[in-house]
C-alpha cells in the first residue's frame, strides 16, 4: 500500500486548533477549553484564597464540575457553599457552564513503605 496525502476539499481551510478543540470537546459533552482556562485560571478568586489551598477543580462535563478536596472537612464546607461557588464559577466562565458539584476527598497518607498514597472516596455531590 502506497501512502497518498489526504485531499480536502478546496473550500475548506485550515481551522486554528483552538476551534477544533471546542468542536471535539462538545462532541464529548466536556466543556470548551476557554470555559476550563477561565475556571482554573480564577479558581482562587472564584472560591477565595484559603478553600483555593484545599479544594482544586479537575474537569467539567455536562455542567457537573468535579472538584478534589484534601480532607473531608473541605467536603463538607463545599456542600455549604455549593450554591454560592456554582453563581462564582458561573460568573467567570458563563451562564450555563456549570449546574452542578461533585466534590471528591482524596487525601494523602503515607503507605507501609512510608511513601505518600493517595486514597479516594466515592464522589459526593
Amino acid at each position: 500500500m502506497v501512502w497518498k496525502p489526504l485531499r480536502l476539499p478546496e473550500d475548506r481551510d485550515p481551522r486554528p486548533v483552538g476551534a477544533s478543540l471546542t468542536d471535539v470537546s462538545r462532541r464529548f459533552g466536556l466543556a470548551a477549553p476557554a470555559v476550563l482556562g477561565a475556571i482554573f485560571t480564577d479558581w482562587e478568586v472564584v472560591v477565595g484564597a484559603t478553600l483555593a489551598r484545599h479544594v482544586r477543580p479537575v474537569g467539567l462535563r455536562n455542567g457537573v464540575l468535579m472538584l478534589d478536596v484534601d480532607e473531608p472537612g473541605w467536603a463538607t464546607e463545599l456542600r455549604f457553599l455549593h450554591d454560592d461557588v456554582i453563581r462564582r464559577v458561573v460568573e467567570v466562565a458563563g451562564p450555563g457552564t456549570v449546574t452542578e458539584l461533585s466534590i471528591r476527598v482524596r487525601t494523602t497518607r503515607p503507605n507501609r513503605r512510608g511513601g505518600a498514597r493517595n486514597d479516594e472516596q466515592t464522589p459526593s455531590e
